[in-house]
């Protein structure tokens, strides 16, 4: 179903609020992630995997939010790798790609060229 509302913020203008519970749903394989402000949002767990480079035959075993700042979570996998997921990976849209500009640099010809033009005497 499609919201009208984009809950989703761009990226950098998400506003921090604390992570209040996250869990993981095996049915869903998705991570289930509160907020203290009453959102919550399911979040793809080949995301998390993707982003944090978690081997494909990994199973999460424990998620635990941190208590005193409440800004991220961690993932512990049964072949000991540990994922960190932090507030706004899960409340803003990923950065919009850039596009590398191109910068014409001169041949070798054309800078030796350049070169005994300016040659001074």
């Amino acid at each position: 179903m499609k919201t009208p509302v984009q809950l989703k913020k761009p990226y950098g203008a998400g506003s921090f609020s604390r992570i209040r519970n996250a869990r993981y749903l095996g049915w869903e394989d998705a991570f289930d992630v509160e907020f203290e402000d009453g959102l919550c949002f399911l979040e793809p767990h080949r995301a998390i995997r993707r982003a944090n480079h978690i081997s494909a035959g990994a199973v999460p075993v424990c998620v635990e939010v941190d208590r005193g700042l409440g800004s991220h979570f961690r993932v512990v996998y049964d072949t000991r790798e540990v994922a960190e997921v932090s507030w706004s990976f899960v409340r803003e849209l990923p950065p919009a790609k850039v596009r590398a500009r191109t910068v014409r640099r001169p041949s070798s010809r054309e800078g030796a060229r350049a070169a005994t033009l300016v040659r001074p005497e």
